[in-house]
């Protein structure tokens, strides 16, 4: 049997959406984007929802609409995905690393947070990795915050959706995440203002906001020393997505509760199938109630596990680049750029030498459940 990691679920819906657009032959309209941006925002209980080609992007987007100075210090933690860092370095930031908490892998303590804080601190991304959220409360007071959801859509924190508390969330919706545009992202936000700011620097950097196809929306085109759709405010770039995967998107939000529900449902099932064996289990940050993207766990014998999976047909993965700092791009770039380190990062060490999850995706059936848990106590008990 095989039990991939991940998947995208989709059916005839996704088909028909996707036929509609290319009769119409308006691919880059924005008739399904404009639809699937207020259906998606509605779900996650903002007021905006900006779509881009993917959750790397939406990232860069979110951070370059903070418009901060060159120099200014970024505090994330060194468990991450590559991209959650990587726009820090691209928009000549400096990203200042805090440690993670293994028993959750971002839990992270508040102390070393307040510990980062400098005078140079100007915003804070965090990445709910894995689907379990980040207690982010007190810092989003203090200063912008942007919270990387692109594991986490319909995770809960306090009884409040992940992407809340911070000034702007992003989300991916590659077909690996909670639901799918094919390739595809979006920047969440409560301020009209970001939104303008967010659409510009994906859309060349133009200052004009008309969509796609339409003209002079501002009643002031030609009030300017040249055209106003060809002037650029900003240093921008071609982000966009399009018509085709937001067609994806519509059918895939009706189909979104059902997805968080079966992924709770998988994640519980490989809890109580998996409990007893000597591996430590990630466990649900206190308050919280994840939307899991894997089932993770800690284990000294992770490589060797990993390898009995693959021959086996189970799918697994490290968690997420585990600690950043000692994947190869990072000893060579982490050189050339400034960084800072806040305490120890022994979590993230432990992370990254041990930190193993398994799918839990809705296309997981209860025979591939059934089969995970025999491989897996296969492999500790003999």
């Amino acid at each position: 049997m095989k039990v991939p990691i991940s998947g995208q679920v989709t059916g005839k819906e996704e088909a028909d959406n996707v036929m509609q657009v290319a009769n119409s032959q308006s691919y880059g309209g924005f008739i399904w984007t404009n639809r699937f941006e207020r259906g998606f925002a509605r779900f996650m209980s903002a007021r905006e929802a900006i779509l881009c080609n993917s959750g790397s992007s939406a990232n860069l987007l979110a951070l370059a609409a903070l418009e901060l100075p060159k120099g200014s210090e970024v505090i994330t933690t060194a468990v991450n995905f590559p991209t959650t860092v990587n726009c820090i370095i691209q928009l000549g930031l400096v990203p200042v690393f805090v440690d993670s908490d293994p028993k959750t892998l971002n839990n992270i303590n508040m102390a070393n947070v307040w510990e980062a804080i400098s005078d140079k601190t100007r915003a804070v991304i965090m990445a709910h990795a894995l689907g379990n959220p980040v207690d982010l409360s007190g810092i989003c007071d203090w200063y912008p915050t942007i919270e990387d959801c692109c594991d986490a859509v319909g995770s809960t924190i306090n009884g409040q959706m992940v992407g809340r508390r911070g000034i702007m969330s992003t989300v991916s919706f590659y077909p690996a995440h909670h639901i799918t545009t094919g390739e595809g992202g979006a920047v969440l936000t409560d301020s009209p203002r970001l939104r303008k700011v967010i659409e510009s620097y994906r859309d060349w950097g133009r200052d004009c906001f008309c969509e796609p196809g339409k003209d002079n929306t501002c009643g002031k085109r030609f009030n300017y020393e040249v055209d106003h759709k060809y002037i650029y405010s900003r240093i921008g770039w071609n982000l966009k997505a399009n018509d085709l995967a937001a067609a994806v998107g519509v059918a895939q939000l009706d189909r979104l509760e059902g997805f968080i529900q079966k992924r709770r449902e998988n994640w519980a099932y490989l809890n109580e199938g998996l409990k007893d064996l000597p591996i430590e289990i990630v466990q649900a940050t206190p308050g919280s109630n994840p939307s899991w993207f894997g089932f993770a766990f800690l284990t000294e014998r992770r490589n060797e596990l990993a390898r009995y999976l693959d021959e086996h047909g189970v799918g697994s993965r490290p968690v997420m680049a585990g600690n950043l700092l000692r994947q190869p791009a990072y000893r060579k770039l982490i050189n050339g750029v400034d960084y800072r380190v806040v305490g120890n990062l022994d979590g993230a060490d432990l992370i990254y030498e041990r930190g193993i999850w398994i799918g839990v995706f809705p296309g997981i059936t209860p025979d591939m459940r059934d089969y995970q848990v025999e491989v897996i106590r296969k492999y500790f008990n003999g």
